[in-house]
């Protein structure tokens, strides 16, 4: 008998733990967040910040449905199939309400493929890949930062500008840089027809030889370069470029030059007068981004990067669309963000519903090396709504959902 009764106690309290552990799991919404945090930390550590300054904003106003957030994050390595594992792992063991996250354009990929396959929402905070919301596209895939196309598309009237023929281009041989190029080239030939694309160097992500690649680019004598690279590899081409006199009386183009994760590690080598998109964190002064910088500095004690902003401003369109959705289910957050605004540092952005893409714009200006320290001057915001194509132009270039 004594047994029995051990038998069915243990019964019940298995019984017991049941019922309580789903109920446990619904007293958070939990936030699957992949990204290449080893691989680029130089603009995912500000991005990590950002997320949690958004979620601790988010959990002390009440939280979402009346249940704090929770951010369960995971490293993919910059490896696509290391995001997808732990995608699935998130899925499946963590029992995320949604995933947000990814750098590299070709993981981004990779997760929004996995979104379409599972049917489950996905937010891309940073890819800047144009097929993540156009060739690739799904319904449960958005994306928040500005595309390759939007971010090229508003240095195209700059380069326009400087009436230069003969172009050199120079970008890391992936997914983000090929797209950069290929838009940079549409674009440019479009308005000029009379351009000429004399030299192309494209190095492996994170392997630039920059030895050759400048001398390469300086053999060709080009009126100008459109540059992509950026990170480890954008801090040797300077170096090296400056020593052999490459920038010398040479206009360059220069995509995310202008952020503060690449522009800082520069310091007395920045560049002076290249056109860059970028972000001014010092001289920007509208109520929503003074009110984050406040904010972020009494947090952090320092000041924000650009992936401050992006992370941010990624929780804070999760947290508008469930409050929106009234719910975390993926069918009602795909309707939700369908022309979901969200109030962000750089302002208001709304989320197309013909392509699933953030109006999130950017900033463009020239670079100077001011006391040591590579800042942007002479800039401006370029809202991401005027630099993105047309309904009719998305309805060819997206698969139907």
């Amino acid at each position: 008998m004594t047994m029995l009764k051990t038998l069915m106690r243990a019964t019940a309290a298995a019984a017991l733990a049941a019922t309580i552990a789903p109920a446990m799991a619904q007293d958070v919404i939990k936030i699957g967040e992949i990204n290449s945090y080893k691989a680029q930390p130089a603009f995912l550590e500000p991005y990590k910040k950002g997320m949690e300054l958004a979620v601790d904003e988010i959990n002390a106003a009440g939280g979402l449905l009346g249940k704090k957030v929770q951010l369960v994050i995971r490293d993919d390595n910059g490896n696509p199939g290391d995001a997808v594992r732990a995608a699935e792992e998130l899925v499946s063991r963590e029992k995320v309400d949604v995933l947000t996250g990814s750098f590299l354009s070709h993981v981004g990929l990779a997760l929004t493929d996995f979104a379409k396959q599972k049917k489950f929402f996905f937010l891309a905070g940073e890819p800047l890949t144009d097929k993540i919301v156009w060739q690739n596209g799904n319904r449960y895939t958005y994306r928040l930062r500005p595309s390759t196309y939007m971010q090229v598309s508003m240095m195209v009237p700059e380069a326009v500008a400087l009436k230069k023929k003969r172009w050199a281009l120079v970008y890391p041989n992936y997914e983000y840089g090929q797209s950069a190029v290929a838009t940079f080239k549409q674009l440019l030939k479009a308005a000029q027809p009379d351009v000429e694309f004399v030299v192309e160097q494209a190095p492996p992500l994170g392997k630039v030889d920059s030895g050759s690649v400048v001398q390469a680019l300086a053999d060709a004598k080009p009126d100008a370069i459109f540059n992509v690279l950026f990170g480890a590899d954008l801090s040797k081409f300077v170096r090296e470029g400056n020593t052999r006199g490459l920038f010398k009386d040479r206009e360059v183009v220069s995509l995310l030059t202008g952020e503060p994760e690449y522009m800082d590690p520069l310091k007395d080598e920045a560049p002076t007068g290249w056109i860059v998109t970028g972000y001014p964190w010092y001289g920007l002064q509208t109520p929503e981004h003074k009110a984050f910088h406040t904010a972020y500095q009494a947090k952090f004690n320092d000041y924000p990067r650009l992936g401050s902003v992006v992370g941010y401003s990624a929780i804070k369109s999760l947290g508008e669309g469930i409050k929106k959705a009234g719910s975390t289910d993926t069918e009602k957050l795909v309707v939700a963000f369908k022309g979901l605004q969200v109030p962000t540092p750089f302002g208001r952005i709304t989320y197309r519903p013909e392509d699933n893409q953030s109006t999130m714009g950017g900033y463009v200006g020239r670079t100077k090396n001011e006391g040591g320290k590579g800042v942007m001057v002479d800039y401006r915001y370029v809202d991401g709504a005027k630099v993105q194509p047309s309904n009719d132009e998305v309805k060819k270039m997206r698969p139907a959902d």
